[in-house]
């Protein structure tokens, strides 16, 4: 498998194009929001619920951007779900810990919506994003999940 990587294929000014390309990709972006308002919020939070929720909640944000880098890295549309899948859960389980905070009343309700806009707003750009991905190109695995 490594035998077959070219060295000269790849250098750093793909790398930096990659990167940039990325970076100015409006799901990119507002995943970048959120990783900044749930820091904020996190940040925020009495010693208690940042140490129960604050890893948690900068995790699950950090892996939106993450995950789309991953995505956005191979034509595999097998590949590109899975990132996808893993970026839907862990938006929805974000979403999820600010009704925990309000529910707490851990947090200012208009600060906790800010989180949730910027996650439904994520959810619409993620939706047209996945609507790109191309079934026909994909190379089985075998393990039977986004195969036909």
């Amino acid at each position: 498998m490594w035998n077959d990587f070219d060295e000269n294929s790849w250098d750093d000014e793909d790398t930096d194009d990659f990167r940039e390309e990325n970076h100015k990709h409006p799901l990119f972006r507002k995943g970048m929001e959120i990783i900044k308002l749930t820091h904020a919020l996190v940040g925020s939070l009495d010693e208690a619920r940042r140490t129960l929720y604050g890893r948690l909640m900068v995790e699950s944000a950090a892996i939106l951007c993450s995950k789309f880098s991953d995505a956005e890295s191979t034509s595999d549309f097998i590949l590109k779900m899975e990132n996808a899948v893993i970026m839907k859960v862990n938006a929805r389980e974000l979403n999820t810990m600010t009704y925990q905070l309000a529910l707490e009343g851990a947090h200012a309700e208009e600060h906790l919506k800010l989180l949730r806009d910027a996650i439904r707003d994520f959810k619409t750009l993620f939706v047209e994003w996945i609507r790109g991905f191309d079934p026909n190109e994909k190379m089985k695995d075998g393990w039977g999940i986004f195969e036909d």
